[in-house]
């Protein structure tokens, strides 16, 4: 992660925890100028149909003195998952794992800076990128867990994690349960389920929610763009901070031809707003006290996530 101009200065609290020790940190804003990280991209409803790689009028060239990954694949759970890869195969492990509606691309120059010394992988997570989607509409945050972890096994050693927002949720869920597989973590605003409010028991009212939201989805209409151009824009929209050449290379990843038109790669249906928690916070505390290697928590202070995870902290 390389510095960029400085922000305010962070605040560090360390929390031990069973055979390891959390440290997090608040600075500015990610994607903003303590750290270039990458950004988390929002975008409307996906696609119902199983992805493919994109083609034609998405023209693919690298970012500036980047380097070109080569993309894997791997099967979990019965879908073909895939995965990118920078560096040499021999040398430590490197997993980074992107949030919601997002795609491993985002962490080309991530991954760049540690290629040097680490083989780098970056997966699209089911339902996002150019893996494929969940049969019907279940994303749960086991099933993302099982994925990470069937990745994880390919390597002879524990690995380090870089991971953002849903990503760490997925990162904490895995590490918790396997931690002997896991050297280090570094979570850029880690989501932990019920950290502003506990998941309420499900009723029949709530239940009658969640099924008419889940079937709106089914007529819902895909925003859809004339061309590449349109679609950087609309990043660039939703993240002001990032430079032009970021944003194309963000959009280029992110979309997919259907027919003349182009739409976006992550499944619809892998919403956070559709996907209920299915962990407590004081389950996601076992989880979190099981983990045996260092943990590094970045938050910026202009997230909302900032007070919330201070608060649970300490």
């Amino acid at each position: 992660m390389r510095p960029g101009s400085p922000g305010p200065a962070p605040t560090r609290v360390t929390w031990p925890v069973v055979g390891g020790r959390w440290s997090v940190v608040g600075g500015s804003s990610v994607g903003g100028t303590a750290w270039e990280l990458r950004p988390l991209l929002w975008a409307p409803p996906g696609h119902r149909d199983s992805p493919r790689a994109p083609a034609g009028r998405i023209h693919q060239q690298p970012m500036a003195n980047s380097q070109e990954p080569e993309q894997r694949f791997f099967e979990s759970q019965r879908l073909r998952l895939s995965y990118w890869a920078w560096g040499d195969e021999d040398a430590r492990p490197l997993i980074l794992v992107h949030g919601g509606r997002d795609h491993a691309r985002s962490w080309d120059g991530i991954a760049e800076a540690f290629a040097a010394d680490h083989y780098v992988v970056a997966p699209d997570l089911r339902g996002h990128g150019d893996s494929d989607w969940s049969p019907g509409s279940e994303y749960t945050t086991a099933q993302y867990a099982i994925d990470l972890l069937t990745l994880v096994e390919r390597f002879d050693r524990p690995v380090r994690v870089i991971c953002h927002s849903f990503g760490g949720q997925v990162t904490f869920i895995a590490a918790g349960t396997y931690p002997e597989r896991f050297d280090s973590i570094v979570a850029i605003e880690g989501r932990v389920p019920g950290l502003f409010e506990e998941p309420e028991p499900m009723t029949p009212d709530r239940f009658r929610t969640h099924v008419e939201q889940r079937r709106s989805l089914e007529t819902r209409q895909v925003r859809r763009y004339p061309d590449l151009e349109s679609a950087i824009q609309r990043v660039q929209e939703m993240n002001p901070r990032l430079s032009p050449e970021q944003a194309r290379h963000i959009a280029v990843h992110a979309v997919r031809e259907d027919g003349d038109e182009l739409i976006w790669k992550f499944d619809n249906w892998s919403r956070p707003g559709v996907r209920r928690d299915e962990y407590t916070l004081s389950e996601m505390r076992g989880f979190i006290e099981a983990i045996a290697c260092p943990v590094l928590y970045l938050m910026g202070s202009e997230a909302g996530v900032m007070r919330g995870m201070e608060r649970w902290v300490e």
